[in-house]
């Protein structure tokens, strides 16, 4: 077993574990932090999405030894703590367009959505609906339409 320091959510945390457990159940199993699902462990349905240093990653295909001890992994939950409110902007968004349907698939999606957003503001531009086709997140209720319509309503009040 190894330490293993990161900051997760604005706080700084330290876990005893193997240096090749997956960063998924380090949150899950060993922190308590739910909201990335397990779907595939193998990084194609995303339904882990969060965020390292701001950007999209899949935490079930990275063991926990990649994680550097200044690195911020940001969940579901930690994202309103990103904007200082109760919800994020993309939350919001969400509920606004009644997006999920079982849910299991939601937080990956919306932290997917919200990387692509900072992404594309990044480059100086609008989200477009080729960028919204670049999202891979698997949601096996189809919700697919709605999701694209609260992403482009989630951008604009980002």
């Amino acid at each position: 077993m190894s330490s293993h320091t990161f900051v997760l959510n604005g706080e700084r945390v330290t876990v005893e574990v193997a240096d090749d457990v997956r960063l998924l159940w380090v949150l899950r199993d060993l922190l308590g932090v739910t909201g990335p699902k397990y779907g595939c462990g193998l990084n194609v349905c995303k339904a882990c999405t969060s965020h390292i240093n701001g950007k999209a990653f899949n935490p079930c295909s990275v063991p926990v030894s990649a994680i550097d001890a200044d690195d911020e992994i940001t969940t579901i939950e930690g994202l309103p703590g990103t904007v200082g409110k109760d919800l994020h902007p993309m939350q919001e968004a969400w509920l606004e367009q009644d997006v999920a349907q079982c849910g299991y698939c939601q937080p990956g999606q919306i932290m997917s959505a919200v990387a692509l957003v900072h992404k594309v503001r990044a480059e100086g531009r609008a989200i477009t609906d080729a960028d919204l086709d670049q999202i891979r997140n698997i949601c096996r209720c189809g919700t697919y339409s709605r999701i694209r319509t609260a992403i482009k309503s989630g951008a604009a009040n980002m």
